[in-house]
């Protein structure tokens, strides 16, 4: 059976930066946890970030690609760099993934760690831009395929194609 690493906020942990969930209540997920497919995990908590916390973003101009190659940070709103939790916590989201075979994520949009198709701008202003958090970059670049809240039909296609194989 394939797992389904899944971020923590979006099954009702408490872990977001404001100490708060995003739940989702998709009947695929609910059917993926009976299964025993979810792998839930929260990049942010295996990096050894507290919650709440302040707000992170990847600063401007720079993408989760570079902050892998050590070529850009993650900072908080007062300047505070926090890239190395989060490269951390990616990390830990990597062995986590491969120790459980997962082939398929949904994580949290936006973050500058889970975003997959979007993270916020570095300016701490609202605009978000196209790219990636650090976690899914690191999925990806590892062959997991990685999609957001709003995607999981999306991933149940891919997890039903991938079992038909």
């Amino acid at each position: 059976m394939r797992k389904v690493l899944v971020s923590a906020c979006l099954m009702g942990r408490r872990v977001r930066y404001d100490g708060r969930s995003k739940a989702i209540g998709d009947d695929r997920v609910a059917r993926w946890r009976e299964e025993g497919r979810l792998v839930v995990h929260c990049p942010e908590i295996a990096g050894g970030l507290p919650v709440p916390r302040p707000p992170a973003e990847i600063e401007p101009g720079a993408t989760a690609a570079d902050v892998l190659a050590g070529r850009a940070r993650i900072l908080t709103p007062e300047g505070a760099d926090v890239t190395e939790h989060f490269v951390r916590g990616a990390r830990a989201a990597l062995a986590t993934a491969r120790e459980h075979g997962v082939e398929v994520a949904v994580l949290k949009e936006s973050s500058p760690s889970c975003g997959s198709r979007e993270v916020y701008d570095g300016t701490f202003g609202g605009r978000k831009l196209a790219g990636a958090g650090v976690t899914a970059q690191l999925l990806r670049d590892h062959g997991v395929a990685v999609f957001n809240e709003d995607e999981v039909a999306e991933a149940a296609g891919y997890l039903d194609a991938a079992e038909r194989v």
